[in-house]
């Protein structure tokens, strides 16, 4: 081990020790009572809001209660129920053909296993990550947006690649710590380190951020 990769993780775990503080109840934005409805969630927040998909599941969950109910609707009634998440056609294909297969592969239930996770249709590792940590207690780092900017900003990486920003911030993050650190990054990136508008007076990680001491100098 380098002495460079040392001192990242050091800074990392101090970053990580703020935001604990910072964040103490930090939890998934998303609402969700079963592993089945995170996972239709997570595919439907892609490029939208959480607090909008969570408008939209409180209605949806109760009409959608198993996968079975998915594949057999409409192609076009299901597009009008997640109108409001964007790109509604390309997201309904997603949910009935990833319903599918839960159907006729895993017997309606979702496998509680990353790689086999992943093999679902419609659903990348960022999906994955998210139902395997929050649902089921597998050790993974979901890279979203704030995760991409503020592992960017912190100088921990230099690419918008999620792979190898998971792989790299698996590398500083101890595994214990690795469901809880893209919560309480993406609960930073949402209150302080907002994408254009930082509140770098008030954040109390800025002095660990390279962008903010580089304003500094």
């Amino acid at each position: 081990m380098t002495n460079n990769s040392t001192e990242e993780k050091t800074r990392a775990g101090k970053i990580l020790s703020i935001l604990k503080k910072e964040y103490p109840d930090v939890k998934p934005a998303l609402n969700f009572s079963t592993p089945f409805q995170l996972l239709i969630a997570t595919i439907l927040s892609a490029q939208c809001t959480d607090a909008r998909v969570n408008i939209v599941t409180k209605d949806l969950f109760k009409k959608y209660k198993k996968p079975e109910d998915y594949v057999n609707v409409d192609q076009e009634e299901l597009e009008r129920d997640i109108y409001s998440t964007g790109f509604y056609k390309q997201k309904a294909k997603s949910i009935k053909n990833c319903c599918r297969a839960l159907v006729e592969n895993y017997n309606s239930k979702v496998p509680p296993d990353f790689e086999q996770l992943t093999k679902l249709p419609g659903v990348g590792r960022k999906t994955a990550s998210v139902v395997a940590g929050n649902a089921f207690g597998i050790p993974a780092i979901a890279v979203d947006t704030h995760v991409i900017r503020l592992s960017n900003l912190m100088g921990f990486v230099k690419t918008k690649d999620p792979k190898k920003i998971e792989q790299k911030l698996k590398e500083l993050i101890p595994e214990k710590d690795w469901v809880a650190s893209s919560h309480l990054l993406a609960a930073h990136g949402r209150k302080v380190c907002i994408a254009r508008r930082p509140k770098c007076d008030i954040c109390k990680i800025a002095n660990f951020c390279p962008g903010f001491n580089s304003k500094k100098n």
